[in-house]
């Protein structure tokens, strides 16, 4: 099968294009054949190794597995030994966490991860962005327990973990602030169209002197906002949450310290870490089948362009996947 390489880290230029085996799927696992796939965040980190965990994920000191892309959507194929919930011919899509492989012609993806039947009505291409930024957003609520009634603010709101935060932050009832560089020229509303309450572009605000303060919850959606930039944002009580490790990894430390100051009463940080199983991608799926949740498309290229896809993600102009 032809597939998109990365054999060191580095820069898109490392990507290289070859036929490699196909893959062969083990007990609880499909195989898959690839229809769409994006590029995104996870697949930027794993290709240049940057921040350092991402080496001690993917191995030192080359990737253990050559083969690029965690997100996709296409048609099973086959399936592996005890597999009974899905069967050939199904169209699904989803997130391979912790291991790549959805930048070729076929992935192998076990049953009891992030995968899920594409809702009805939706082609591939639609699906294929719907899982990775969106199990990150549903993290940040998971840990902080938010809902109907609240206020939260999302710093980073046109990215894929932010206009998924948006949109499921909306869902569960939370008035929802978002805050971004700039909205897509052609797309002003798009914000607004995915329930935010009030939007702020920081081009023209970038104090963030109009939004106020007394929010139960800032979520720092691109790694762009610091603890201390946003509490003053927070009301007493009020939690921080990003989806970023921080300047030295200081955001895991707050973290470490936020049972001791939300016992006090006080502002404090927590640190969401993702729980990716297959009820995971139900839900979204099923979020996705009821209107209450889609992935933003900033644009599509060919398989081939896969290089230019990554440097444009790579600039920070991406608008989501």
């Amino acid at each position: 099968m032809r597939a998109a390489l990365r054999p060191r880290y580095g820069g898109p230029d490392v990507i290289t294009f070859d036929d490699v085996p196909d893959p062969v799927p083990g007990p609880g696992e499909l195989l898959v054949r690839v229809h769409a796939t994006t590029v995104n965040r996870t697949d930027c980190a794993y290709r240049s190794g940057h921040p350092w965990i991402n080496r001690v994920v993917c191995g030192l000191p080359r990737p253990r597995v050559a083969v690029l892309g965690s997100e996709y959507a296409g048609v099973v194929t086959a399936t592996g030994a005890n597999v009974d919930s899905y069967a050939v011919g199904d169209r699904v899509f989803g997130f391979v966490e912790g291991r790549a492989g959805a930048h070729a012609e076929l992935v192998a993806v076990p049953v009891d991860g992030l995968v899920a039947t594409v809702p009805a009505g939706w082609d591939l291409p639609q699906a294929a962005p719907g899982m990775e930024g969106a199990h990150y957003a549903h993290a940040c609520l998971r840990v902080t327990g938010i809902g109907a009634g609240d206020r939260a603010l999302v710093h980073g709101a046109t990215g894929g973990i932010g206009t998924a935060l948006v949109q499921l932050l909306h869902a569960e009832g939370v008035e929802v602030t978002a805050v971004c560089d700039r909205l897509p020229g052609h797309r002003p509303d798009l914000l607004t169209e995915l329930g935010a309450a009030h939007v702020v572009e920081m081009a023209t605000d970038p104090g963030l002197t109009s939004v106020g303060g007394g929010f139960d919850l800032v979520i720092d959606a691109t790694g762009h906002l610091s603890f201390g930039a946003a509490r003053p944002l927070l009301r007493r009580a009020g939690s921080y949450v990003s989806s970023d490790l921080g300047r030295g990894g200081q955001n895991l430390l707050l973290a470490s310290v936020g049972p001791v100051t939300r016992r006090l009463g006080l502002r404090h940080a927590r640190f969401p870490l993702p729980h990716a199983d297959a009820t995971l991608a139900r839900h979204l799926a099923g979020l996705m089948g009821a209107g209450a949740y889609r992935a933003v498309i900033d644009r599509s290229y060919p398989f081939e362009e896969l290089r230019d896809a990554y440097a444009y993600v790579d600039s920070g102009r991406k608008v989501t996947s």
